[in-house]
């Protein structure tokens, strides 16, 4: 029984909601939160990836964000911290779902990695299709196929 509560902790911890004010935008998928508490929180956004910087998109998915959430209060479902401190979540503005909407507007990649959800995969696949956003771009490079080709051209 013991070994069950050790494995199951780190989980229940971050199954929580928080809610807040979205205060900074730094790229389409990562903003700072300020709760009612008046904490400053690093949000990434849950199972998606937005272009990195000087990638083509990346400053129309950081605008969108923008619109969508900066100033507002909004509600996030965090699943849980990742490496750098961030938490990983889902974020729900106007009763829509941050990520869902990205995907929708061809803003971001589902990030198949760290997800196997369905719908968001047909919502990427759907933007693809109608050549909305980044797929108007016959060789759109995903964000970690960017990131692993810098890290190997600096060594």
């Amino acid at each position: 029984m013991r070994l069950i509560i050790i494995f199951i902790f780190p989980f229940v911890c971050y199954a929580q909601t928080l809610s807040g004010k979205a205060v900074s935008i730094t790229d389409g998928d990562t903003f700072k939160l300020l709760t009612k508490d008046s904490t400053l929180v690093r949000i990434r956004l849950a199972n998606i990836d937005c272009p990195e910087r000087k990638q083509p998109f990346s400053a129309k998915a950081k605008q969108f964000t923008s619109d969508a959430i900066l100033g507002k209060h909004i509600k996030l479902n965090v699943l849980k911290q990742d490496r750098y401190g961030r938490l990983i979540a889902y974020v729900f503005y106007d009763t829509k779902n941050l990520s869902k909407e990205l995907l929708k507007a061809g803003l971001a990649w589902h990030y198949v990695r760290y997800s196997d959800d369905d719908l968001l995969q047909t919502l990427e696949d759907g933007a693809k299709k109608d050549k909305r956003g980044l797929w108007i771009e016959p060789n759109a490079i995903a964000p970690w196929e960017w990131r692993s080709n810098k890290k190997k051209k600096s060594k």
